[in-house]
């Protein structure tokens, strides 16, 4: 028999997870095999190459490119500093005399007697990569980075915005339905990492800022507040590098939604524990959703292996080895999100699969399945229309 199978959402009590952490090009690697790290543990460094500088010495000094040697008072590969003179010209007055001057700190990286440019580049820049979460180094990559693994709680949202980041989980609501409002947001969330309900609007989300909460996790938002967060519309959801301040995971969607209760109940379980959070998000191909990885306290991963992962330009990538059920398919009884109007946002439990493809509005003939919905409603919703809430 068949099986239907729609990826989801993953709420697990207890999973395994396993971050590949890779420099962007080859550096030092800090960490061991088999060694205890922190989120905050740097397990690889190198230097990033520094932005470079076009300088067009031959338009300024009214010289040929073959000429350019002549007038240059700085050699290939020697240092300069910001407003040096690096070239000049040998006017019979001096009046008429013509300085280039040295745009950056950095160095004269290359000299062109075909194009008349000279190149400069700014110091490099160290880049310092983070374990990010707390557990075990499973594999070390050479010159790359490493494998660092956890046994875990784990939760994916449906957008986020924000890089990586930690702090101990405070639960802002008692209700998973009640709207994060700034009145309840205050100093003592300093830190944190709060969890609201349904929703939270731009004003609470600037009080969060301002107090210096790390991350937001809340069921919904407007559109129009997260224009307000970032500064601009959001296009292609591709998000993760935005710096402004927090990190935000919707669990839901956009607008006012009901947090799962699934993913409250398990929040609030580990309310006072540290989670490690991203709100990195990837729509198109190689779908990456944002994460709450709540991290069991002494449990490093010893049971992953890293023999399948080949190192790329990733900076991180997720290997997950399920302590639970494998899923084979969608089956009755199990917890899905409807991802379509006119049940957008709604949770809901499968009834049963019909065999028979059925004809929906648009007079096409699909799949579907039964949905039982929270007020015991019963409705038909394309399989296409739904998303496993996996655990």
């Amino acid at each position: 028999m068949a099986h239907a199978y729609t990826p989801g959402l993953r709420v697990a009590k207890r999973t395994q997870i396993s971050k590949l952490r890779i420099l962007p090009i080859p550096g030092e690697v800090l960490v061991k095999k088999g060694e205890e790290v922190d989120s905050s543990r740097i397990v690889a460094k190198t230097d990033l190459p520094g932005k470079v500088y076009t300088v067009n010495v031959v338009n300024q000094l009214g010289i040929t490119p073959s000429e350019i040697r002549e007038f240059m008072l700085k050699k290939e590969g020697g240092p300069v500093s910001k407003d040096e003179v690096i070239a000049e010209n040998r006017p019979m007055i001096s009046w008429f005399k013509t300085q280039v001057r040295s745009p950056i700190n950095g160095n004269i990286e290359n000299i062109s007697t075909v194009t008349g440019q000279v190149l400069l580049r700014e110091p490099p820049r160290p880049l310092n990569l983070i374990a990010y979460i707390d557990g075990q180094v499973v594999e070390v990559i050479e010159g790359q980075g490493a494998i660092v693994g956890t046994l875990c709680s784990f939760i994916q949202g449906i957008f986020g915005v924000g890089g990586e980041t930690s702090g101990i989980i405070e639960m802002a609501v008692k209700d998973p339905n009640e709207i994060l409002t700034k009145e309840m947001i205050d100093a003592r969330f300093k830190d944190r990492i709060i969890v609201g309900g349904s929703f939270i609007d731009w004003e609470a989300i600037k009080k969060a800022r301002e107090v210096g909460v790390k991350g937001i996790i809340v069921g919904g938002i407007h559109d129009k507040d997260l224009k307000g967060l970032l500064g601009y519309d959001l296009g292609v959801a591709i998000t993760g590098r935005e710096d402004i301040g927090i990190t935000l995971i919707i669990t839901e969607g956009f607008g006012k939604i009901t947090m799962a209760s699934r993913t409250f109940d398990l929040l609030s379980e580990k309310a006072g524990k540290k989670a490690c959070i991203s709100g990195a998000t990837q729509i198109r191909a190689g779908v990456i959703r944002p994460e709450i990885i709540i991290p069991m306290a002494g449990t490093g991963s010893q049971e992953t292996s890293a023999s399948s992962v080949e190192p790329s330009g990733v900076r991180s990538r997720e290997i997950t080895a399920d302590l639970e059920t494998e899923r084979v398919g969608l089956s009755a009884g199990d917890p899905v999100r409807i991802i379509r109007e006119p049940y957008f946002g709604l949770i809901g439990k499968i009834v049963s699969l019909p065999h028979e493809l059925q004809v929906i509005e648009t007079g096409s003939k699909v799949r579907v399945l039964e949905v039982e919905l929270p007020d015991g409603r019963r409705v038909i919703i394309p399989r296409a229309n739904v998303e496993i809430i996996e655990g």
